[in-house]
Formats: C-alpha cells, sequence, structure tokens
C-alpha cells in the first residue's frame, strides 16, 4: 500500500509539474490569464515558464508579420472616376495586452483591421485624383494611406508595416469606353496627319511638274537657239561654196535631187522628157540647148538654170 500511495502521489506530482509549466516557441507571444485576467508581463522570449496549475492559463499570440487580404473596392477618386482598387496590408501584434483586451484573437483583428482599411482607402483615394494614383504619386498615396491606417490600428495593439495596391484600375464599362475614346483620337489624329501629308505631297509634286515644264521649256528653247544657229551658219556656208564655184554648187544639188527624187517608193514623178531636172543626164556640165531659131538652128544656151531640188 505505501508503494502504490508513493506512486499516486508522485503521479499527482509529475501531472502538477507539467500543468505548471509553458513553453514559448520564437514565433509566438504568450499572457498568462487567472480568471480571465492578465497577471503578467507578456511572455515575448522563447522558453520555459511557470503558472499556477488550475488558476492560470495561458493565450498564445504571434509574433511575425501577418498578411492581411483585401476584398477589391470600388471608390470614387477626386476627379469622379470609379475605380477597382485591390490592396493588401501587412501588420504585428505590437501589444499583445491591448490586442487581447481589443480584439483577442486574429480573426477578430483582421476583421477590424479590415474595416479600417477600407475606410481609410476610400478617404484617401477620395482626394486623389486617378493619373496621381496610378502615375504620378502612387507611393505618396500608398505611404499616407499606412499612416492613417497605422495610427488607428495603434489602439488595438497592432503596427501596420505596410500598406500596398495591387491593381487600382477603371472598370470594365469604363475602361473599354477610355479605350474606344482613345482610338477614335488616335484614328483622327492619324487622318489630319495623312491629309497634311498628302497636302504637303501634292505641294512637291506641283513645284516638281513647274520646275520640269520650265526646265523642258528652257531646254527647248536653247534647243531652237541652238538649231536656228546651226541653219545659219549652214546657210552661210552654202552660199560662200555657191559664191565660190556656182557650177560646183549646182552639181551638187541635182545629184542631191538625184537621190531624193530617184528613191524607189509609193512617190512618181511625171516629167517632161525634155525638162530641166535631166540637164545633167544631156550634158555633164549640165548646160541646156536652146530651142531652134528662125533658121532652124538649134543654139546652146550659155546661162545654167538653178538645179532643182527635192524636198
Amino acid at each position: 500500500m505505501r508503494s502504490g500511495i508513493l506512486a499516486i502521489v508522485l503521479i499527482v506530482v509529475a501531472l502538477i509539474a507539467y500543468m505548471s509549466i509553458f513553453i514559448v516557441n520564437p514565433t509566438q507571444q504568450a499572457l498568462v490569464l487567472q480568471f480571465g485576467k492578465i497577471v503578467e508581463q507578456p511572455k515575448t522570449e522563447p522558453g520555459y515558464y511557470f503558472k499556477i496549475p488550475f488558476v492560470q492559463n495561458v493565450v498564445y499570440m504571434d509574433k511575425r508579420i501577418l498578411n492581411l487580404n483585401m476584398p477589391p473596392l470600388e471608390p470614387i477618386s477626386s476627379d469622379k472616376k470609379r475605380l477597382v482598387v485591390d490592396a493588401f496590408a501587412r501588420y504585428r501584434i505590437s501589444n499583445p495586452v491591448l490586442f487581447y483586451q481589443r480584439v483577442q484573437n486574429v480573426v477578430t483583428a483582421n476583421r477590424r483591421l479590415s474595416t479600417l482599411l477600407q475606410s481609410t482607402l476610400r478617404s484617401q483615394l477620395g482626394r486623389t485624383s486617378f493619373v496621381a494614383l496610378v502615375r504620378d504619386d502612387r507611393s505618396g498615396v500608398m505611404d499616407a494611406i499606412r499612416r492613417d491606417v497605422s495610427t488607428n490600428a495603434a489602439e488595438l495593439g497592432i503596427e501596420v508595416i505596410d500598406v500596398k495596391i495591387r491593381r487600382a484600375d477603371l472598370p470594365d464599362a469604363n475602361s473599354q469606353a477610355i479605350y474606344e475614346r482613345m482610338k477614335t483620337e488616335r484614328q483622327r489624329e492619324a487622318t489630319e496627319l495623312r491629309a497634311q501629308g498628302e497636302e504637303v505631297a501634292r505641294r512637291i509634286r506641283s513645284r516638281a511638274d513647274r520646275d520640269a515644264t520650265v526646265l523642258v521649256a528652257e531646254a527647248k528653247r536653247d534647243a531652237e537657239i541652238t538649231r536656228g544657229d546651226g541653219d545659219a551658219e549652214r546657210n552661210k556656208i552654202f552660199a560662200e561654196a555657191f559664191g565660190a564655184d556656182p557650177e560646183f554648187f549646182a552639181f551638187y544639188r541635182s545629184m542631191q535631187a538625184y537621190e531624193a527624187g530617184l528613191r524607189s517608193g509609193d512617190t512618181s514623178l511625171v516629167l517632161s522628157p525634155d525638162s530641166s531636172f535631166f540637164r545633167f543626164f544631156k550634158d555633164p556640165r549640165g548646160v541646156e540647148s536652146e530651142p531652134a531659131n528662125e533658121n532652124g538652128e538649134a543654139g546652146t544656151s550659155q546661162q545654167q538654170q538653178p538645179a532643182l531640188s527635192a524636198q
């Protein structure tokens, strides 16, 4: 019986010792409660700690950084544009005592913090334009939201580490309307540019045609002047040659007339056999015979007639 009683005593002592010890992990912090009231300072360092069994109990809280994902919001910006905003927050429990007194657990804390974040987002974005949010001052807007949320979250024992906006865009219907308007504006600008280009092209073509007409006219004028000078020079040479040897010139012109007039083709000549055109066939000197005189004697003309030239 003594051995049995001793064993029971040892078991009870071991059970009491086991229930008196609690362990705090590196990722946790703990509060010791006695009948629902906090009786000790928070245990934030990892290790073994003691409590009064059956009287005190321990509440554990996470010491790591926690994430809060927000449902998409549709606030209205300062320029009266409806937005679709997707944001999230990162926080940690900085004051376990205040956290337990105000929200007690992470689920309630997420709900309260989500309400604060939604309210701050709507308030801050209502003072911000769409262009500033998506392009000009996105980081400044997020910093202002984080400061406002941190101020309110500090009353819950929560420290807000960061607030980020994943996406800030217009609703699909508005985006499509803006896209169509931008497309129309770009098409109008393209049409204007094409019209301006066509106008410049017509002006260039007109100038080029005018310059070409002027160049051709000047070239024709210079050609006619040169041709006239050549013809004058040729006539001068012919005149000088005719004056130097009229008989040879008459013979040369007659040979040219024979070459042009007797060339094979469709042209027919009707001439009298005694025509002056054939005088070089009768006499190599081209002397034409005079008609018979009153005595019936034929005379010889000493005067040469000018040769005919075929045109």
